[in-house]
């Protein structure tokens, strides 16, 4: 059985990705592709590359915010992503996705032409840099002439490019707004309106995946703040240890 898994954005909860990753590969549920958009797309890489959860786990969860982007004048962004490649190529040894080890889809959103693409081919850790760029809080990303920003602008749960290609197909959705009632400054604002416009196609889910696992409690997690790296795992996890649905790809 050929299995597709689409991993979508929500900043640092995507730690919950590698808590669920774990709880299906004990259940002996791995993918044969990967798709994934911002936290999910950083996550897939590693996955790609042939790592598993818990190493992944083990080498991102003391990382902080700041290791990834550096403060500048707002002109594009808030900040910039421009110490994400050094971070990365510290634990990931791969540079074009030709050297992964799964077939990877990295959703981005095109700032000219307004279209979400999925990047396959070439430099892996631009695609992944621009995946992650959230609007207004980090400047976009230039590739081949054109600007790039997160993909989860468009496609959150980037489970199109693995229909047609497997037999069953998992999406993992750690992003649904919630009410809030504090919200401190411009950047909170940023990361609140990017929030709220991200609207998942339920009624496609429906048709086009097997099993779509939403794990409940990530929502009062602030998506920047990573010292909660062992309790969002933990969610992930334990959701999917708890719940039925895993049965259901078997049916």
């Amino acid at each position: 059985m050929k299995i597709g898994i689409a991993l979508g954005g929500g900043g640092t909860r995507g730690f919950a990705h590698l808590g669920v990753l774990k709880a299906l590969e004990e259940e002996g549920i791995v993918p044969d592709v990967v798709s994934g958009v911002s936290s999910g797309a950083m996550v897939g890489a590693f996955i790609a590359s042939g790592k598993k959860p818990d190493e992944i786990m083990a080498l991102m969860k003391d990382n902080k915010f700041l290791d990834y982007a550096k403060v500048r004048l707002p002109i594009t962004g808030f900040f910039t992503l421009d110490k994400f490649e050094e971070n990365i190529e510290k634990h990931l040894s791969v540079r074009a996705f030709s050297d992964l080890k799964l077939p990877f889809y990295v959703a981005v959103s095109n700032l000219y032409n307004g279209k979400v693409e999925y990047i396959h081919e070439g430099p892996l850790i631009p695609a992944l840099q621009a995946s992650c760029s959230i609007p207004i809080l980090f400047a976009p990303v230039e590739i081949n002439g054109q600007l790039y920003v997160d993909g989860g602008l468009l496609d959150n749960l980037p489970y199109k490019p693995l229909v047609g290609q497997c037999d069953k197909i998992v999406a993992i959705n750690i992003l649904s707004p919630k009410e809030t009632h504090k919200i401190g400054n411009l950047i909170e604002v940023a990361m609140r309106t990017f929030e709220l416009s991200i609207g998942i196609n339920k009624e496609g889910l429906e048709h086009e995946c097997d099993l779509l696992i939403e794990p409940a409690g990530l929502e009062k997690f602030n998506i920047l703040d990573t010292s909660h790296a062992e309790e969002l795992y933990s969610i992930g996890y334990d959701y999917c240890k708890k719940s039925n649905q895993i049965k259901r790809l078997f049916e």
